[in-house]
């Protein structure tokens, strides 16, 4: 679950999707841009709005992304109307520490819904790093999100998190509902080394113990993008069990790591609280 780095970065890629960011001004959606990373592109338009490119793993397949910010473009009405054309989903972005951002989403949403209905979106809470300063309580946003049947994320560029999850989670949710995920998965039977990604995901307890796996980085990436859609139904992929010995000894291997390094978590953590 993460995006590609320019290590994986490829031009190949199952699916090209189109999200918007969308939110008030100086809520940081050119921070969430700028920060996918080396593997980003710029091109240019006519209009000077720069939709930025990357390629995510989803599931082990690669998924290009098109992300267009919008800020400083005026009314959204007039946004949505040149762009909607081909928006599959949208990042409805506010700052935490700044209440009239979040009171904006409502008057954000009320325009999607005229030029983009049902169009998936997510709500993002920006700027997690701030949390000392925090004007929008979680619990107010989060219900304000499931109201709306939408997913919400709090993400921080500046401490690396949540800002993956959530870009790749609204591609799972775009694809999922659009029945691509039908598309790729028919009559397919999955390769020796996407098993071997499944068995790991179903060991560890949960996806920041994948970046401490004693594996290469170009496997932890890919056992990420399991991870992401570990929860997507699997019942139209040809199942086999992963019993070859290699299989099984890598996740009883990698099982047996994760333990231990959470127990030695644990004892330090532990050992901290009685200093």
């Amino acid at each position: 679950m993460c995006i590609a780095t320019s290590e994986l970065y490829r031009e190949e890629h199952e699916y090209m999707l189109k999200f918007l960011l969308v939110g008030d001004s100086d809520v940081g959606k050119d921070e969430i841009a700028n920060f996918l990373g080396p593997s980003v592109s710029f091109t240019p338009n006519a209009f000077l709005i720069l939709p930025k490119m990357t390629t995510i793993l989803l599931e082990g397949k690669f998924v290009r992304l098109q992300l267009w910010d919008a800020s400083g473009q005026g009314r959204f009405s007039t946004i949505i109307k040149s762009y909607s054309r081909g928006v599959q989903g949208i990042l409805l972005v506010y700052d935490i520490t700044n209440r009239w951002s979040f009171d904006g989403i409502r008057r954000w949403l009320t325009e999607i819904d005229e030029h983009a209905p049902g169009v998936p979106r997510i709500l993002i809470g920006n700027r997690l790093h701030l949390e000392f300063n925090r004007a929008v309580p979680r619990r107010e946003a989060e219900y304000f999100a499931r109201k709306r049947n939408m997913q919400y994320f709090e993400i921080s560029t500046l401490a690396y998190f949540n800002v993956h999850e959530s870009i790749t989670e609204l591609a799972r949710l775009v694809i999922s509902r659009n029945g691509m995920h039908w598309l790729w998965k028919s009559f397919q039977v999955a390769s020796l080394q996407d098993l071997c990604c499944r068995a790991i995901v179903k060991n560890i307890l949960n996806v920041h113990a994948i970046d401490r796996l004693p594996i290469p980085s170009f496997l932890q990436l890919k056992v990420r993008s399991f991870a992401s859609g570990a929860d997507l139904c699997m019942s139209n992929v040809i199942k086999r069990e992963c019993t070859t010995p290699y299989c099984n000894s890598a996740s009883k291997y990698i099982t047996r790591f994760v333990r231990s390094r959470n127990t030695k978590d644990h004892s330090r953590n532990a050992n901290c609280d009685i200093m």
